[in-house]
């Protein structure tokens, strides 16, 4: 099939793209380059099946493809809240833009929504049929906001169009090729780790997180694609879930490092819990991780080894 993957040199993307590629089908990168990078797919360009396209999904684009994969969105804390507006223009627009070409030549299309549509949650873990607890006014709004319209907008199109969508929400999500600056818990720690630098931790790190290799994810995105007659929204995410300190520790020592824990101030709207329960997708999509924690964490140790070495 002709693949596009928006977002497709980004660090979710970039896995997809290599994943596709190797499954025989023809895949279209469409990238700003806003988070994304060429680092990721500058491996790619060679290949006789990958065609990279600078873009933004914010503006309109004609394409003729058989599969659809909307990621584009910054997705971190970081990057999102460097220009709100983008940020929920990129969901909104992006949403709009590509449900257009799925309705025009008809193609399937994936929307990447993610857990913070639960906001912080009331229902613990957090199942497809909760509505979430989502502060609309907050600074974090313009991504679970944005990311919560766009999919509202697939369910319109294909309850009035009839374009033939799927949802699914990635809980957090790590390995090789995350950004070395995106404020993420996971690279954050590993570099502060590598660094001999203070590990920081908000709040007392009572929060939890559950972590997601990237293979298992990208596993879990194909299968929901291609999985007939199923729109959702499914949760996406390993329910292995841990606390923020518990993690920090880990990471010193994975690391084998001397790096101290500092607290600081919790920020606002940081959810307190987060946990998936993926019932819907070990029953519609026979999807679960396989991949466990430790390992990859030491895999994606070693990237940022790598990453650090050759700065």
């Amino acid at each position: 099939m002709r693949v596009l993957v928006t977002g497709g040199a980004g660090f979710i993307g970039s896995h997809l793209c290599e994943r596709l590629l190797k499954e025989g089908h023809e895949v279209i990168c469409l990238d700003n380059f806003f988070t994304g990078s060429k680092r990721n797919i500058v491996h790619l360009l060679d290949h006789n099946d990958f065609e990279l396209v600078r873009h933004d999904v914010t503006e309109p684009i004609l394409l003729e493809v058989d599969r659809i994969y909307n990621l584009a969105c910054p997705a971190s804390p970081i990057h999102y809240q460097y220009n709100p507006v983008k940020t929920i223009k990129t969901s909104v627009m992006g949403a709009i833009n590509m449900l257009g070409i799925a309705k025009r030549v008809r193609a399937r299309i994936l929307q990447a929504s993610t857990s913070e549509v639960y906001g912080d949650p009331q229902v613990h873990p957090q199942t497809e049929a909760y509505w979430g607890n989502v502060n609309t006014l907050g600074i974090r709004s313009c991504y679970d906001e944005g990311k919560r319209v766009a999919e509202t907008l697939m369910m319109d199109y294909h309850r009035q169009n009839h374009v033939d969508i799927r949802i699914i929400r990635i809980f957090n999500t790590y390995g090789p090729k995350m950004a070395e600056n995106d404020g993420r818990v996971v690279s954050n720690f590993i570099l502060q780790a590598l660094r001999g630098e203070d590990i920081t931790v908000y709040g007392e790190g009572a929060q939890t997180r559950s972590f997601c290799y990237v293979s298992d994810l990208v596993e879990g995105m194909i299968r929901m694609m291609e999985t007939p007659g199923f729109t959702g929204p499914v949760n996406l995410g390993n329910p292995a879930e841990t606390t923020i300190l518990e993690f920090a520790k880990k990471i010193i020592t994975l690391t084998g490092s001397s790096s101290r824990i500092v607290y600081r101030p919790l920020p606002a709207d940081d959810p307190k819990q987060r946990q998936p329960d993926i019932t819907l997708a070990k029953q519609m999509l026979g999807w679960e991780p396989r991949v466990c924690v430790d390992d990859g964490l030491k895999q994606t140790i070693d990237y940022f080894r790598s990453v650090l070495t050759t700065a």
